[in-house]
């Protein structure tokens, strides 16, 4: 039985109706109905502050000795949640569907949470891939799957070239550019929605890139909810447009897919490609360029070097994974997890990047890049369908190493601890990447 059949059992003693609105089942038996304490209770740390901005890991760290594994976290508006932050315990629970599942509707939290809440985005039932489960799950990816393997690695790293070439050519002969703006955000931007079918520039693509990052990760100002609307009107004219004329594109195959998807969770299931392929690449890019400028393992081969560049690429990925983390999963029932009673429709964060850096895989506080059992594309059934990661590492592969090769002497343009990180607490990214080089004559 998947998620679709109104009878489904929640193991939270209700039948579900899946038309209904997230607040419209807040009377489902657990901790929200029965007074008892949801992660979150006494001793539980709000995920914001500059202690995210700047150390995470100095907070992971501290969490960790404080209360173990998981962790009880407080998200925006005071919403109880708990963090797994533990390596074992975050395989455990990404791979326990039965125990932890995707469908936000099972949240105990639901009574309490605003229409406008800041995070409506990220938890907000909608038809999409992320919130499936079972049979469903598997039919959505695999579309998914299957449009993403139609693209040929070798054209994306060429067109990425491309790209890189014409970005660089912008500001190659000022001697100086802030990267985040001029090439970090703009080349995975434009890869992605050529992939998908759209103009690789233009007012309209701009529009959909910044309304994704708004979504994703909104700053003082921004309105989310509203960010994400424009985003799913702009991919539904995408889809109709693809109808009628289908191409080389994700899209197009999407479309077409024998599965027979509809319109909507066609829409629904591109807004989680384009928003995993982006931003997180992006992050990849500028984390991997600010290792290679400020580390001096790799000065000595910084310019050209292929080997440095892809050791920097798999480091990034375990010490500042783009994503640091991201919520999430749902109890299906109470349960144990890391010492912790989780109650049924509790929130888990998955904490990837402080699993990544759990002192109980990596002893004497050592984290290597020899290999790539790090959690930065989860783990799992839901975790980055293939073959998403390898055309993620094409972009960022080609990224770095095409940047380096037209400008050989990089360097930061300000000292490294004047750089600034994000304000979040999803995404790991600099707010600016300056820099500075010797001009080249276009």
């Amino acid at each position: 039985m998947t998620t679709s059949d109104p009878s489904y059992d929640f193991a939270v003693g209700t039948s579900f109706d899946p038309n209904a609105g997230p607040g419209a089942h807040a009377a489902a038996t657990g901790p929200a109905a029965s007074g008892c304490p949801v992660g979150g209770g006494a001793g539980a740390v709000r995920l914001a502050g500059a202690s995210y901005q700047q150390t995470p890991t100095e907070l992971y760290r501290s969490l960790r000795r404080e209360h173990g594994p998981v962790a009880p976290v407080l998200l925006d508006g005071d919403v109880p949640a708990w963090l797994v932050l533990g390596y074992s315990e975050l395989s455990y629970v990404t791979t326990h569907d039965e125990l932890f599942a995707r469908d936000s509707r099972r949240w105990n939290q639901w009574d309490s949470i605003p229409p406008d809440w800041p995070l409506m985005p990220f938890v907000g039932y909608q038809p999409s891939v992320l919130f499936t489960e079972g049979d469903e799950h598997r039919r959505r990816a695999g579309v998914i799957t299957e449009a993403l393997e139609g693209v040929d690695q070798f054209e994306l790293a060429r067109d990425c070239r491309r790209i890189a070439d014409r970005l660089i050519a912008g500001f190659s002969g000022s001697g100086r550019t802030e990267l985040m703006h001029s090439y970090v955000h703009a080349l995975p931007m434009r890869a992605v929605v050529q992939m998908c079918g759209m103009p690789v520039s233009g007012e309209d693509t701009q529009r959909l890139v910044d309304d994704l990052r708004i979504s994703l990760d909104a700053g003082e100002g921004d309105d989310p909810v509203a960010a994400y609307g424009r985003v799913g009107d702009r991919l539904r004219q995408l889809v109709t447009d693809k109808r009628a004329a289908p191409g080389p594109d994700v899209t197009s195959r999407m479309v077409t897919h024998e599965a027979g998807l509809t319109d909507e969770e066609i829409v629904q299931d591109l807004i989680s490609v384009i928003a995993a392929a982006q931003q997180p690449t992006a992050n990849w890019i500028c984390n991997a360029l600010r290792l290679l400028l400020t580390d001096e393992r790799f000065a000595v081969n910084v310019s050209g070097g292929r080997l440095s560049v892809g050791e920097a690429l798999n480091e990034v990925l375990w010490l500042d994974t783009p994503t640091q983390n991201f919520i999430g999963r749902w109890a299906v029932r109470d349960t144990q997890l890391g010492g912790r009673h989780i109650r049924a429709g509790d929130c888990l964060v998955l904490g990837l990047a402080a699993a990544n850096t759990d002192p109980e895989i990596w002893p004497e506080s050592y984290v290597g890049a020899e290999n790539s059992a790090h959690l930065s594309f989860s783990s799992g059934e839901h975790r980055c369908p293939y073959p998403a990661p390898l055309l993620a590492d094409v972009m960022a592969r080609t990224a770095v190493e095409t940047l380096l090769e037209h400008l050989p002497d990089l360097m930061l343009a300000v000292e490294p601890d004047e750089l600034s990180w994000r304000p979040s607490i999803w995404m790991r990214g600099l707010s600016e990447l300056p820099v500075q080089f010797s001009p080249v004559a276009q």
